[in-house]
């Protein structure tokens, strides 16, 4: 599976991982890979079991863990954001409908938007929320107590 999908995805790399196949993939071709990732049945990820979101100094990062209940096979894909400031990756709530809060969730925590994504809001904060409170930089002085 590892040459597979680096054969289908020019720019991915295969970051070693022990627990999981993990792939960097270029944001550009995620969505493209995710449909035949779902839809061709030698690889059939029918489930997106897990969809986070990750804070790193100049970028942000979405983690998708997909699972085959079919072939019993899992595997991890990262996106990078072009940057922290209007950061933005493609939906696959289209692909796997779980994704649609998940999406929104990281959104709401990271400021990730998500293009083409068809209820992008907040999912807990208030609608005039200002930042997003799972960013290392985030900062309240009303809400947050430091030690």
């Amino acid at each position: 599976m590892k040459e597979k999908i680096l054969s289908l995805v020019p720019g991915a790399e295969f970051q070693e991982n022990k627990q999981y196949l993990t792939f960097l993939i270029p944001s550009d071709k995620m969505h493209e890979l995710a449909l035949k990732l779902k839809n061709e049945p030698e690889f059939n990820f029918d489930y997106l079991y897990c969809l986070s979101g990750v804070d790193y100094p100049k970028y942000l990062e979405i983690v998708y863990h997909l699972e085959s209940t079919g072939h019993r096979h899992e595997l991890v894909l990262k996106v990078r954001t072009a940057g922290r400031e209007n950061a933005n990756a493609d939906t696959v709530c289209d692909i796997w409908k779980t994704a649609e809060f998940h999406e929104r969730e990281i959104y709401d925590l990271l400021g990730i938007k998500f293009n083409h994504h068809p209820d992008m809001r907040r999912i807990f904060l208030d609608e005039d929320w200002k930042g997003y409170p799972l960013r290392k930089d985030y900062v309240d002085e009303v809400n947050i107590v430091e030690l």
